[in-house]
Parts: C-alpha cells; sequence; structure tokens
C-alpha cells in the first residue's frame, strides 16, 4: 500500500458473531457455527474467487483467520442487497489489485446503493398496498369479529 492511503480491508461494522478472544485461526467447522454458511458455500466462494486465499494447516484443512470472518460478513451483506455474486466477485478482485482500484470499487458500490434505495422504495410501495388491503378488511368486518 502506498504512503497516504487508506487500507479497505472489507470489514463491516465490528462483528456480531463472537469470537474466542485473542483467536485468530479457525476451522471450516468453527466458520459455519460463526457465520451461518454451509462448509459448501465456504469452498464454493474460494473456488469462484469471492474469498482471498485461505491458508491451509500442514494436513491440508482450512485455517480462516478473523479478516476472512470479516470479509465474509461484508459479502453476507453485499448479498442482501441482491448483488449478483458475479458484481461481488469483481469487487473482491479490485480489492485485490489494490488501491488503485478505489474509484471502480467506489462506483460498484455506489450503484448498489442506488439499486438497494430502488429496490426499498419499491418495497414501501409494496407495503403501502398490503396496509390499505389489511385495513379494508379489518374494517369490512362485522363489529362483532373486531373484538
Amino acid at each position: 500500500m502506498g504512503t497516504g492511503t487508506k487500507a479497505d480491508g472489507c470489514a463491516s461494522a465490528p462483528s456480531p458473531h463472537p469470537r474466542p478472544n485473542g483467536q485468530d485461526r479457525y476451522t471450516i467447522s468453527e466458520v459455519v457455527a460463526f457465520i451461518g454458511l454451509t462448509a459448501h458455500t465456504l469452498r464454493w466462494y474460494e473456488r469462484i474467487g469471492l474469498m482471498p486465499h485461505i491458508d491451509r494447516s500442514h494436513t491440508g484443512q482450512r485455517r480462516y483467520r478473523n479478516r476472512d470472518l470479516d470479509w465474509l460478513t461484508f459479502v453476507g451483506k453485499l448479498r442482501l442487497t441482491g448483488m449478483p455474486v458475479a458484481d461481488m466477485v469483481r469487487y473482491a478482485e479490485l480489492v485485490r489489485e489494490g488501491d488503485d482500484t478505489f474509484t471502480e470499487r467506489q462506483e460498484l458500490l455506489e450503484q448498489t446503493r442506488r439499486d438497494v434505495r430502488t429496490r426499498i422504495t419499491e418495497l414501501q410501495d409494496t407495503l403501502a398496498v398490503l396496509d390499505y388491503k389489511i385495513n379494508f378488511y379489518a374494517d369490512a368486518r362485522p363489529a362483532s369479529e373486531r373484538l
């Protein structure tokens, strides 16, 4: 990293997942318990390039670190936005390419934010329709059933 640049560890806010104090090595089973993804999904993320290189023990067992758990938490947030997997992989590639990609990463996240805001508006409109219908049916019931 160059002087005067900001590191992008891709960590989200402090992790809601409890981690043992001082521990920075986790098996795939422990990560499954912390993050809530399946082992199959974790291996798939690694295969498609969504996960950085995962260290391995001398027996070949994956050893995840706290920064990997932070990244997985962030990826989970991206999934919730509805970001396509291809865009998530592209974002991961940009992170690995370094500081020169800050602008492209920012643009990708800004587009995702616009998409999320659009979806929120659509969902608010849908919620208003549901509220209207629920109130219609509540008001249409005979008074004896409203008690």
